[in-house]
């Protein structure tokens, strides 16, 4: 993401007003994008991230992993900095060519079905909770093992649970506590783990390359 003077003032503000914080510097960088995104200061008590949660994303990212998104806003906001980037394949489960069927939702069961075709995918789940509850149905039942989830739907039914049962896989995530969160949120989490990555992983590619 390109920076402009007024953007380094927004962030001079954040940085003013979340004040002590208990985050790593990477963290940290994560959280601010959100809090800059979403306009919203109370994310810097929602966000949780998972042990290794940002080294291992930021590896996935460099070694091209498929990105599966639940939602096309996901894939909207993140396919620039991708593109520019390392150029991961980025497939949305809204997209996915599956048959019908009645017991999930359209976003649910196209995640099922390309999370089983990129087991050891990054998962962005960041509207549909119908979507997250599938990812961690799979997980549970051992039939995938993804790099990392993001997962921030909103929502008022089940979606403590779900990700209380994603916290306590051994899978990275990086997930928002309780009823708030949209693809926005998702979409900033990506694009500043994007950042990241590429501060560790681009020089070298670009030397190589």
């Amino acid at each position: 993401m390109e920076w402009h003077v007024t953007d380094a003032q927004s962030l001079a503000i954040i940085d003013n007003e979340i004040g002590d914080h208990v985050f790593s510097p990477a963290e940290y960088e994560i959280v601010r994008r959100v809090v800059y995104a979403t306009g919203d200061l109370e994310y810097k008590f929602l966000i949780r991230f998972s042990e290794q949660a940002l080294q291992a994303g930021a590896a996935a990212l460099a070694a091209r992993t498929t990105i599966v998104v639940d939602a096309p806003m996901v894939q909207v906001g993140i396919s620039h900095d991708i593109q520019s980037t390392f150029a991961n394949p980025v497939y949305c489960s809204m997209e996915a060519l599956t048959r019908p069927q009645k017991e999930k939702t359209r976003a649910a069961w196209g995640i099922q079905t390309l999370a089983r075709r990129y087991p050891e995918g990054i998962f962005v789940v960041g509207q549909a909770q119908t979507a997250l509850t599938a990812l961690v149905e799979l997980i549970e039942a051992e039939e995938i093992r993804p790099a990392l989830i993001v997962a921030t739907p909103a929502g008022f039914i089940n979606s403590k649970t779900a990700k209380e049962r994603l916290q306590e896989s051994l899978v990275p995530y990086i997930t928002v506590e309780g009823r708030k969160g949209n693809a926005v949120v998702a979409a900033a989490i990506v694009d500043g783990l994007v950042d990241l990555a590429w501060q560790a992983y681009g020089q070298d590619r670009n030397v190589s390359g």
